[in-house]
């Protein structure tokens, strides 16, 4: 048998895994609330935002069931899905976005010139017209982030921002997205771009880097914002029986 490639599992991976057993193993049983997402990280030993994404991804898989305002509940394995979610983590893929983006921004700044603005401005139309009907508005979204890239000149950066832009459709982004992105959410965006055209049209490096990593950094927030219609990962009845299960294991958080 030919030999696979190895890859490193990825710290939300590995809290999935180690979940997805206990659920199978019975230690969760069907239609038992697994505990807030602040216990789950203290006893694996990692952060909240990597137990969400790994909450996430068994959603995705069918293993959890997320209800709004009381819990996440575990499935009956037999209803998973064949294949596990092997996606990005979201909010790594944001923190990439901020580092590079915000250097970007900085150098539309210094190379600001009216058919840039003007292109900016359309992307946001674009944005506008696609959140009023309803639609969340990735194409004018990506159009913006793209045309502050193309500046550069760099043709490795204009690919590695619209492959990091693009991740945003792999299965664990999309299921961040159902949950925390909203008309509300897009009307913040909107404006934040807005603030982003204003800083690059100032001419200021510094103050253009600054807008673009404050837009990320809000679009970060937003997807760890308490959970919509009250927070499922937290009791509602602090008086329910917990079942008795196997605490979980600690896992080292990645750095």
């Amino acid at each position: 048998m030919p030999l696979q490639q190895i890859e490193p599992r990825r710290l939300y991976r590995q809290i999935a895994d180690q979940l997805r057993r206990l659920i199978e193993n019975g230690e969760f049983p069907v239609g038992a609330r697994l505990p807030p997402e602040r216990d789950l990280a203290v006893q694996l030993g990692v952060s909240r935002p990597s137990v969400r994404e790994a909450l996430i991804a068994l959603e995705v898989e069918g293993l959890v069931e997320v209800r709004m305002g009381s819990g996440i509940y575990a499935c009956p394995p037999e209803r998973a899905r064949a294949a596990s979610v092997m996606a990005e983590p979201p909010l790594d893929v944001i923190r990439a976005r901020q580092t590079i983006e915000g250097e970007m921004a900085a150098n539309a700044a210094r190379h600001a010139t009216p058919a840039l603005l003007d292109a900016l401005e359309e992307s946001i139309a674009i944005m506008q017209e696609e959140a009023g009907a309803g639609q969340v508005p990735v194409k004018g979204d990506r159009l913006f982030h793209l045309r502050i890239t193309e500046v550069s000149g760099n043709a490795v950066l204009q690919r590695l921002v619209a492959e990091l832009f693009d991740e945003r459709h792999n299965p664990l982004f999309a299921r961040f997205g159902s949950h925390f992105e909203n008309a509300s959410s897009w009307h913040a965006a909107i404006a934040e771009h807005r603030a982003v055209v204003a800083a690059i049209a100032s001419g200021s490096p510094d103050a253009a880097r600054d807008a673009m990593c404050l837009h990320l950094e809000a679009s970060h927030g937003r997807f760890y914002a308490a959970w919509p219609a009250g927070a499922p990962t937290e009791p509602t009845e602090p008086n329910e029986p917990t079942p008795t299960r196997r605490k979980p294991r600690k896992l080292a958080e990645e750095s």
